[in-house]
């Protein structure tokens, strides 16, 4: 499978095109519908104002409810637009987001109107993809889910913890959470944290922990086309926010000793289990057949309401912005179904599917 993702925040439509699909699949639209409904804006005081209904129209691809095997076409219409809210940033730049980059790459002809192509609005139809790749991976006994691990330093429990250990039925639950977190309590206090910053004008960061069960082991490679680590971190690092990945204990494997680092191995009913899972279920590029698990960083909204330096494109000066429209005070919570997509996705390239 390979995917295209198309349009601007703020054009007349975004969507997706998945190729190389497998035909006779039979997609569950109402699955895909509550997975979009996940990520949707206007939901939740938490996030943007911006109201869009997210309904994908199927353009190509599907037929009496199975996908042909041709490629399949999704757009999501943008009802929603305050453009006039950006008129500035077509000379002033912001900080933290890709507008001057974006200037510079495209010569000034890119779409500056809520990010264009840089914005996080084309998570949309990545969900889309990601939802059609998890219905395939179900079949396989593959389930993907994930939690949010950490807002502004308060941190919830990890998927390596002994109070609910990481199962499919649990990775399930998850996904039914408004704001999946494994310890309710510090949920709250997360929820607050983002409130608090929302109210002076701020954004807040954090990370998710994202868990992939029902891998065989031996899948991957060292290559670098074909490194498990390389391939999902290609597909995560095509998430608008994403700033640093980690596999297991990623970072962490700083602190230690390789006594403390090794997942020791032996057989129980003719398998090999491992009692841990420091790796994060890759050894070498390759599964070794306990859950995939991963983490990544999501930076704090660049789109803040305080006056902030930049420069001026026209004149090539300095100069200072205040960013207008609305924006998540924190994209955590609503990029945790962006993940699983952009997971999905990878280990059905992992799958060769």
């Amino acid at each position: 499978m390979r995917y295209t993702i198309f349009g601007e925040s703020h054009g007349p439509a975004i969507g997706v095109v998945i190729q190389d699909l497998p035909s006779g699949i039979a997609l569950d639209m109402e699955e895909i519908a509550r997975e979009m409904a996940r990520r949707a804006p206007g939901n939740s005081p938490l996030a943007t104002a911006r109201r869009e209904k997210d309904v994908p129209e199927i353009l190509s691809g599907l037929f009496e409810g199975q996908t042909t095997g041709t490629p399949l076409c999704a757009m999501i219409a943008n009802t929603d637009q305050h453009s006039g809210d950006y008129d500035d940033v077509r000379r002033y730049p912001r900080p933290g987001h890709a507008d001057y980059t974006g200037f510079m790459r495209y010569q000034g002809c890119a779409d500056h109107r809520g990010g264009g192509h840089f914005s996080g609005r084309l998570t949309a139809p990545l969900v889309f993809a990601g939802a059609v790749a998890k219905q395939i991976l179900a079949a396989e006994g593959i389930t993907i889910g994930a939690h949010i691990r950490s807002i502004g330093g308060i941190e919830d429990l990890p998927f390596a913890n002994r109070e609910k250990p990481l199962t499919p039925s649990l990775l399930r639950e998850l996904n039914r959470m408004a704001f999946p977190v494994l310890w309710k309590e510090r949920g709250e206090e997360m929820q607050a944290e983002i409130l608090k910053a929302k109210s002076e004008g701020d954004s807040v960061g954090g990370t998710i922990e994202c868990a992939v069960t029902g891998l065989p082991a031996g899948m991957g490679a060292p290559d670098l086309g074909e490194n498990v680590e390389g391939i999902v971190s290609r597909h995560v690092f095509a998430v608008p926010g994403v700033k640093a990945i980690g596999f297991g204990d990623g970072f962490g494997f700083a602190c230690l000793r390789g006594s403390q680092a090794n997942d020791s191995l032996r057989m129980r009913m003719g398998e090999v289990v491992s009692d841990t899972n420091h790796s994060g279920g890759i050894n070498g590029g390759i599964t070794n057949g306990l859950p995939l698990v991963f983490e990544v960083a999501m930076r704090p909204t660049a789109s803040i309401a305080r006056e902030q330096q930049t420069v001026d494109l026209e004149n090539w000066t300095n100069a200072t912005i205040t960013v207008k429209g609305r924006h998540d005070p924190c994209i955590v919570q609503r990029a945790v179904p962006v993940i699983e997509a952009a997971a999905a996705l990878a280990v059905c390239e992992v799958m060769d599917i």
